[in-house]
């Protein structure tokens, strides 16, 4: 029955902040250990079908600590993650959920690798309906995984393993992949969000496929943000994907303060569960209030275009991906996966163009409607079937699940899911937001707005409050103020949290130019620095943090004179927005330019906590 609430490995919301702990010195090994613990206690069945060792993830995580150390960018240092097990990850099995089928690769998949040099750390792998092949997640040899609230109920598929890991907070977040619906609808099962990224935005080199024309890697996380901050890490152009799209304006979270979308009418919301309708209206009167303005419109060819997928030729494209293993070994395949995959055999090449064909009559008529609007508001299923009610019918449940998902990838859209409120026996709604290629960035703002709208939100099953973890920030760097710190706003410094209170973000460790000298100015507390541009030494260390423009004002207002922010340059030419300090302070500082930055001095002059006051000598007056 209902599941006890899950147990939280950190006591971090969202992965900006837990990055930012370990670099100012939590020990990420303990935490990485957590999560093996717990996954070593709840049994890796039917959640994981592979666990990585413990020593190859403490080796990954101290490969990505060297990196830290040597000034490369690690957005997602420490940050344990799960894959699906239709994603390889160099040395660990990938089984499709079908172990006849399984293979090692000597090469991790083209996301997986991008979020290992970012500094996550994959823990292992996650259970999923077979080969892809489902919405529900009963399709595994491995077992089945539930509802994280109620057991009875199936957690969805096809990337069922990958929420549920996210829903328990075992992972701040998991790969998944979505073809018809599979990241979003576990996702909205379990009280997480599920984005569906804009095809080709993440390289699907490295995973099996399902259709290879329509798949893309989806990410399962416990907020939009942490949800952007991965697919901001994970996106790149593939020169070896064919199906590789570079748009690095999908990752600019830019939404309008008034938009319009668009919302279904009261005959399509009658074949939904009425609770489910319920929340469904209740998302758009929020997000009425929150400037949206609700056109109905009219859900006949997107429904038609969902067909397609199941009931028509590219099911032969499913085919295609495993023909020759499902062609020699058919009775090692799930039977309900089996029926599907081998269905495709029926249909013709003249099949696939007339499906082509009518594709495009109905896209004109789709076209016209997103014109008129800016996203598209669902459910994101109709309703939440019981494990036994899905095993009675698999492939009619299943198919009913895909009324909202299947047609987006056939149309080139953008989704994500996110929670939505609760029915009265307890489940989980999540809604669905639906935008143009591209738009990931604007859909998760807007969607991430909605979700917050619950100010009771929790991630998952955990007890960790929404309002606790940060909202979706802009990810161009033009609404940004790039800032040169120097002193006690380092991180780990006691002024830090002034930036990390107003969103700023971590970029990365620089020099000044020449020509600069630090002083330690006597009296301060917490003890400061300044920094003058006087002809000294230079090339001082500082952090580079980008400050959004709308806190800037307020991080300004808090520095007490005789400091101030000028002009900065640095060692490699550019320059920046930077601390100051006014000449007359100088007068009785000491001269710390030596110790080549702040750090260094407070462990010279106090290893113990390195919090000092007094500076060590006063050379200003002999400076001409």
């Amino acid at each position: 029955m209902s599941s006890s609430r899950s147990p939280a490995i950190t006591d971090f919301a969202d992965i900006g902040a837990r990055v930012d702990a370990y670099v100012a010195g939590r020990d990420a090994a303990v935490d990485l250990d957590a999560v093996f613990d717990a996954i070593a206690a709840s049994g890796e069945r039917p959640v994981w079908i592979s666990v990585m060792a413990r020593d190859k993830a403490h080796a990954l995580l101290e490969r990505a600590k060297e990196r830290l150390d040597a000034g490369v960018e690690q957005p997602l240092f420490g940050i344990p993650f799960a894959v699906k097990d239709n994603i390889d990850v160099a040395g660990m099995e990938t089984t499709a959920a079908c172990p006849e089928f399984a293979y090692t690769p000597d090469d991790s998949a083209f996301v997986v690798q991008r979020l290992i040099d970012a500094g996550a750390i994959p823990v292992g792998k996650t259970n999923l309906d077979q080969f892809a092949t489902g919405l529900n997640g009963s399709r595994s040899p491995y077992g089945i995984p539930s509802c994280v609230f109620d057991d009875g109920y199936v957690s969805g598929g096809s990337s069922s393993g990958s929420a549920v890991a996210v829903a328990q907070g075992l992972v701040p977040f998991a790969l998944g992949t979505d073809t018809a619906g599979s990241g979003r609808v576990p996702a909205g099962f379990n009280n997480i969000v599920g984005l569906k990224p804009s095809r080709g935005l993440i390289s699907a080199r490295g995973v099996v496929p399902a259709c290879r024309t329509l798949d893309c890697v989806s990410i399962l996380a416990g907020s939009a943000q942490d949800a952007m901050t991965v697919l901001r890490a994970a996106s790149a152009p593939d020169a070896q994907d064919p199906y590789s799209r570079a748009a690095p304006q999908a990752l600019d979270a830019n939404a309008p303060p008034r938009f319009r979308f668009g919302m279904l009418g009261d005959e399509v919301l009658a074949r939904c569960a009425p609770e489910v309708a319920g929340r469904y209206l209740a998302a758009a009167a929020t997000l009425e209030m929150q400037g949206g303005e609700a056109v109905h419109i009219d859900y006949a060819p997107f429904e038609e275009v969902a067909s397609l997928l199941y009931a028509g030729p590219w099911v032969a494209e499913r085919l295609a991906a495993i023909k020759d293993f499902a062609q020699a070994r058919p009775h090692d395949i799930h039977p309900v996966v089996r029926e599907i995959v081998l269905s495709g055999a029926n249909y013709s090449a003249v099949d696939g163009f007339e499906a082509q064909y009518r594709l495009a009559e109905l896209m004109l008529r789709t076209d016209a409607i997103l014109a008129d609007i800016d996203v598209i508001v669902v459910p994101t299923a109709p309703d939440h079937p019981t494990i036994a009610a899905m095993l009675d019918a698999p492939i009619a449940l299943n198919s009913r699940l895909g009324l909202f998902t299947n047609f987006v990838n056939l149309l080139d859209l953008a989704a994500i899911s996110v929670p939505a409120g609760w029915t009265s026996a307890g489940l989980p709604v999540g809604v669905t937001l639906i935008g143009p290629a591209f738009s990931d960035g604007m859909l998760a703002m807007i969607g991430d707005r909605l979700h917050r709208a619950d100010r009771e939100a929790r991630l998952g099953d955990t007890a960790m409050q929404l309002e606790a973890a940060a909202p979706v920030q802009r990810g161009d760097k033009t609404e940004h103020v790039r800032l040169a710190v120097v002193g006690a706003h380092l991180r780990g410094q006691p002024l830090n949290g002034q930036l990390t209170g107003r969103r700023a973000s971590f970029v990365k460790t620089a020099r000044t130019a020449g020509g600069y000298s630090l002083y330690a100015l006597p009296n301060s507390s917490p003890p400061k620095p300044g920094l003058q541009r006087d002809g000294g030494a230079g090339l001082i260390e500082i952090e580079l943090w980008d400050v959004p423009l709308s806190e800037f004002g307020s991080f300004v207002a808090l520095i007490p004179p005789p400091l101030g922010i000028g002009s900065l340059e640095l060692d490699d030419g550019s320059v920046v927005k930077g601390f100051i300090c006014e000449s007359h302070a100088l007068a009785d500082a000491a001269d710390i330019t030596a110790f080549g930055g702040w750090r260094t001095y407070l462990a010279s002059a106090n290893p113990a906590n390195q919090n000092v006051h007094a500076p060590l000598i006063n050379t200003r007056e002999t400076r001409p």
